[in-house]
């Protein structure tokens, strides 16, 4: 495949390229690529935010890369402080080990198991000598590492930073040497340890690799980053029926997000669907990739007849009238609403839905012979069909 094309199918999902010339560089090579992105098995599951990292690796791996899955055994006894106020509770070797275990299960469901070197940097890190680590140190400052956001509002307010703490990033950077990456993939509040990776490769005599961020995904809450720890997660292992659930409760607003982010779906053709159509095709397509297409269907199924039992319009007749240009023509010509003026008053107020869906336009257009589901306030609901 020709550079700009890889280029298309890299950048789709990215936030950021540091460099997106030194990447093209590398990709003129014309040999497989290292790509390595790191994951501390920090809980047992592997959850949709994690996923949008293995999907750009397999993205790697479809264009022809080689694939370096680092399992982050050792520093996950320390645990990485990026975006932490306060110092994380360290898990224990066995803790790490059985999660560890889990990862290693779950990431197939993503990425090509024959295609892709599973690594824990336990098999270099853990053998380094005390000379070896204070070797390691000199590569940086206390000033540099209290450059970081994180690192320095905990400073300002007077909370505890660990001198493991300040290791993290050396840990991680020296990874990349061990595997002489040439990529190196991760979220955007990675920037720091990523951009370590460079300088310490430099140091070291290679060439500095490139960076790829992407962004965090959102949880549940609308708000924050996807995390098991806030209870905003989906697991891939959760049951199909509970991820299609989970899947519907997204926003419409967060849902292109989650289809840019999860799918390989094109983004144009998702923007022409009905926005509820569009959450369960998202929601399908989620299930099916963890879960086949059998029990995507099925919790399609579930997920309708739960649905259509709570439905206030599934008791209601289907009324054929005479087809209308547009809403407020249907509702003030039928005289479901007294005026015009009331009807933009009722959508100001978000009053108004059609289909499952918040109607903002003022002039929502109609369609005939198409079945509507027209709800007006809190009471008035109306199942028709123009002809």
């Amino acid at each position: 495949m020709d550079i700009q094309k890889q280029l298309q199918i890299i950048k789709r999902g990215t936030v950021e390229i540091i460099s997106e010339k030194e990447l093209i560089s590398k990709l003129e090579k014309k040999r497989p690529l290292v790509v390595k992105a790191g994951f501390d098995p920090s809980a047992p599951d592997i959850h949709l935010g994690h996923t949008v990292l293995l999907r750009k690796l397999k993205h790697f791996q479809d264009l022809g890369h080689k694939v370096v899955f680092l399992i982050g055994d050792f520093t996950g006894m320390i645990g990485d402080p990026t975006g932490r106020s306060e110092i994380r509770k360290r898990l224990t070797e066995d803790e790490i080990r059985e999660n560890a275990k889990t990862y290693k299960k779950q990431v197939f469901k993503i990425l090509d198991e024959k295609k892709t070197d599973v690594v824990f940097n336990s098999a270099w890190l853990a053998k380094m000598t005390l000379k070896n680590t204070l070797e390691l140190m000199s590569h940086t400052t206390v000033s540099q590492v209290l450059a970081r956001a994180d690192f320095s509002e905990r400073y300002k307010s007077g909370k505890d930073i660990s001198l493991l703490e300040f290791m993290y990033p050396l840990l991680q950077a020296y990874d990349s040497v061990e595997l002489k990456a040439d990529i190196e993939l991760g979220g955007t509040d990675q920037k720091f340890n990523l951009l370590m990776g460079r300088e310490m490769q430099k140091d070291f005599g290679q060439e500095s690799q490139a960076v790829i961020m992407t962004p965090l995904l959102v949880g549940l809450d609308g708000v924050n980053k996807m995390s098991k720890s806030l209870g905003n997660h989906i697991g891939i292992d959760e049951k199909p029926e509970e991820i299609f659930g989970k899947i519907m409760s997204v926003s419409d607003e967060l849902m292109l997000g989650y289809y840019e982010l999860l799918t390989d779906e094109n983004l144009e053709e998702v923007r022409k669907l009905h926005p509820m159509e569009a959450k369960k095709n998202l929601a399908k397509d989620i299930v099916k990739q963890y879960h086949g297409k059998d029990l995507a269907e099925a919790s399609l199924r579930d997920f309708e007849n739960k649905f259509q039992k709570r439905d206030p319009f599934t008791e209601l007749k289907l009324e054929t009238m005479a087809f209308k240009p547009s809403l407020v023509d249907f509702l003030v010509g039928e005289k479901i609403l007294p005026s015009k003026a009331e009807y933009r008053r009722l959508i100001e107020q978000d009053a108004i839905e059609v289909n499952g869906a918040r109607i903002k336009e003022i002039d929502f257009k109609l369609e005939p012979s198409t079945e509507y589901r027209v709800k007006v306030g809190k009471k008035r609901f109306l199942k028709v069909i123009f002809k």
